[in-house]
């Protein structure tokens, strides 16, 4: 009785897992469509991807890529 359970709640999660694999395909496919947009109307995407980035960033985390940076800037001459 415990397999027929297990093969059925396995066969449910894994049903749930290619629905949620195909709703991530499709979030995937709509984001590449928005920077694609954001492409023709003149926007550069690589830097977008990066405003993205550092914005979901703590202040802290932040501000030590911040300091880091010039750092590292400042070291090579390029401050």
């Amino acid at each position: 009785m415990s397999d027929s359970i297990s093969a059925e709640q396995l066969r449910l999660l894994i049903e749930r897992i290619e629905r949620l694999e195909e709703e991530k395909k499709g979030l995937s496919d709509d984001i590449k469509d928005v920077y694609g947009e954001a492409k023709a109307t003149g926007f550069d995407a690589k830097i977008m991807r990066t405003v993205i980035r550092l914005r979901k960033m703590e202040k802290h985390q932040l501000d030590e890529q911040d300091a880091l940076l010039e750092t590292y800037r400042a070291a090579l001459g390029m401050a």
